[in-house]
């Protein structure tokens, strides 16, 4: 059961395991189905064990954790959890229609050849079909890595509620993850040929004729600097446009309309979520855990490898006019 496990700092060096994946298999959740700890995942019973409560108006100290040698063991594990939030709530999960892993600093992707005829050719009976020929990428894609230090000792951050402490650890996996989806726009950028405006200034027959470059996907998405985001939003055509139930406001077209402080304010970019790129992960979130079990909080390295690769032709469309 739960409640009789032994926590070890080892547990999170098991190869190909992951602390929670550790946990998962000594404690299954399946053996709670129909109990008061339904619901709850392996690490989430040990948190409820050793009566860490991690949000709400009682929600303890970060000093709570290191009350015990196996309690501590916990830490690491909560801040990873904060710090991959943050990322899933960035602009990074909207970019993505797939994330593979991979163990390395690079990985070869594939190349998708759809140029042998049309997908309206009529194949007559013993003919050839068309190919849609898919080969391994020539260049491989850099796994680069994204991360950041942060400096807090134990004596400073002890009394800190674990809920506003979490805010704080959420926000640095959201710009780690915005750092990352500056890079992967950059490559939906590289992957296209752009086109320029109508006339002399961003107007919304312009973001028509975005939508329009669009022919076997749609587009779901598009993606600009806030400024130019300030401008979609002042226009005549959005002023009965209302925020959907996550909070995101949609042009007329359907596409959601998100901003990137990374895009210059002479871009913007639409793609089609479900087909333009492929997140290639080398790491999930990694930390110095011995360091934090130890509670020697002074250095909390963060860090995660990833890159990106574009998939399907005409999944993404740029819309820009720097030159």
């Amino acid at each position: 059961m739960y409640d009789t496990l032994k926590l070890e700092k080892g547990m999170y060096h098991l190869a190909n395991q992951s602390f929670s994946q550790a946990l998962e298999s000594m404690d299954p959740s399946a053996q709670y189905a129909g109990t008061e700890l339904a619901g709850l995942d392996a690490y989430e019973r040990q948190l409820k064990r050793f009566g860490i409560r991690v949000s709400g108006p009682d929600c303890d100290r970060i000093e709570k954790f290191f009350t015990t040698t196996e309690s501590a063991v916990l830490f690491p594990e909560f801040v990873r959890r904060a710090v991959k939030r943050g990322m899933e709530e960035s602009l990074l999960p909207e970019l993505t229609a797939a994330v593979s892993r991979v163990n390395g600093t690079s990985a070869k992707g594939f190349a998708v050849d759809e140029t042998d005829g049309s997908y309206a050719t009529v194949t007559a009976e013993g003919a050839a079909l068309k190919k849609t020929a898919v080969t391994e990428d020539s260049t491989p894609v850099a796994l680069e890595k994204f991360g950041r230090l942060v400096t807090a000792s134990y004596e400073t951050v002890r009394q800190q509620r674990i809920d506003v402490f979490a805010v704080m650890l959420r926000a640095v996996g959201r710009k780690i993850a915005g750092a990352a989806a500056s890079k992967a726009l950059a490559k939906i950028k590289a992957s296209v040929t752009s086109f320029t405006l109508i006339g002399s200034t961003l107007a919304y027959a312009d973001l028509a004729a975005l939508f329009g470059k669009f022919s076997d996907y749609d587009m779901t998405t598009v993606i600009a600097s806030p400024k130019n985001v300030a401008a979609i939003l002042a226009m005549t055509e959005m002023r009965d446009r209302t925020l959907d139930a996550s909070g995101a406001v949609h042009l007329p077209f359907g596409a959601k309309l998100l901003k990137d402080s990374s895009l210059s304010d002479k871009t913007v970019i639409g793609i089609s979520k479900d087909f333009a790129l492929e997140a290639i992960m080398g790491s999930d979130v990694l930390l110095e855990t011995d360091r934090l079990i130890d509670c020697q909080l002074d250095r909390i390295a963060v860090t995660v490898r990833i890159g990106f690769q574009p998939l399907m032709s005409g999944a993404a469309a740029v819309l820009d006019w720097n030159t």
